[in-house]
Parts: structure tokens; sequence; C-alpha cells
């Protein structure tokens, strides 16, 4: 059995690129950054920072060039492709992608996350019913409608962020 999956989350380091092939289908490339952070043997903090190749076809890659700018919070669910090609010089070129299957839009710039909500689950709190008294609202939360990309257009009014 074999499985060639991936999952990343990270910034976006450019605004998408979108085009058209000869086929008529949309396709947008965008890189995205993640970083892991660790402390060393002397106890002084590492940072070290991946690039990754992101392609992204048909209806997504409209969204991700209509919703995503640089520095945008994505989560990416696909598979890892390496490519081969000779450049002009007759010399040989790869590169490694990810082709997106499934994309993920983050919060809008300046919208609080659901850290609130998570850090108060690990108390044993529920999100619907916290008490007042700890300053965190305790009226229930609105359901949020699921969005099918392959049925119909996408507003940006449909959008639950």
């Amino acid at each position: 059995m074999n499985l060639n999956k991936i999952f990343v989350l990270g910034r976006l380091t450019a605004d998408p690129q979108l085009r058209s092939i000869p086929t008529g289908q949309q396709v947008a490339n965008f890189g995205v950054a993640t970083n892991r952070v660790w402390f060393d043997k002397k106890g002084a903090r590492q940072d070290e920072t991946e690039f990754h190749n992101i392609v992204v076809w048909g209806r997504q890659a409209e969204v991700a060039s209509q919703f995503l700018v640089k520095g945008s919070l994505v989560l990416i669910e696909g598979r890892v492709k390496t490519r081969t090609w000779q450049n002009q010089q007759g010399q040989n070129q790869k590169t490694t992608e990810i082709i997106c299957e499934r994309l993920q839009l983050g919060p809008k710039p300046g919208q609080s996350s659901a850290g609130a909500n998570m850090s108060a689950n690990k108390q044993g709190f529920t999100p619907d019913k916290q008490p007042a008294s700890e300053g965190i609202d305790a009226s229930p939360k609105e359901q949020l409608p699921e969005i099918n990309i392959d049925d119909e257009e996408i507003k940006p009014e449909d959008l639950p962020f």
C-alpha cells in the first residue's frame, strides 16, 4: 500500500498567480512558508523556515486567487509531485510541488482566531456554555453554513469569515 498525502499550514509568500491553460482550465501557483521552532541542547531557541510551491487547479484556483493575498494563513491538503524538464541551455531541472486537493482559507487579516475557545475547552468548558464570570461571552455560537464549490458560484457574502 502506498500513500502520498501532505498537509501544510502556513502563510502565503506572495499573491497567487492565476492563469488558464489552453483547454481553458484555471491554475493558480503560490508559495507557502512554514516554520519550526525548537530549543537546542544549550537551551537556545532555533527557528527553521521551509518554503513550499503550491499548485491549485479548477474552481479552487479561482477561489485562491480571489481571497488569498501575501501573508494569508492557508491550510493545504494535497500530494507531492516532482517535475523534471530541460531548460534553454539543455540542462535538466527539477522542482517539487504540492498539488492541492483541498484548500481551507484562514481568517481574514484583523480577525481573531478561535484560540480563546480552544483554551476554554482545555479547562473543561464547552463553547456553548462558558461561565459569564470568566469574561467570555456566554451566547451560543451560530452555525456556519456549508459551502459546496462544485454546485454553485461562491460569493464573498457566503463565506463564514
